[in-house]
């Protein structure tokens, strides 16, 4: 299994006008990682002025079923 990180920035600089959420979202998609990855990542690569901070639990959600099911 590849890391997030190294999924995350090839997907980046693939795809340079996408913001960083979206380039994580597509870092996960259906990769099965566990909540805590997913958290841990998110928190380090995606920047802060992508998503409201009130929205962090659904967005988080919302990243393990991507995860789960892609």
């Amino acid at each position: 299994m590849k890391s997030v990180k190294k999924v995350f920035n090839r997907i980046r600089n693939e795809n340079p006008y996408w913001s960083d959420y979206i380039c994580f979202a597509e870092a996960v998609r259906g990769r099965r990682f566990s909540r805590k990855t997913i958290i841990r990542n998110f928190n380090s690569l995606v920047d802060k002025e992508d998503y409201a901070r009130s929205e962090k639990k659904e967005i988080t959600d919302f990243l393990m079923e991507l995860s789960k099911h892609g």
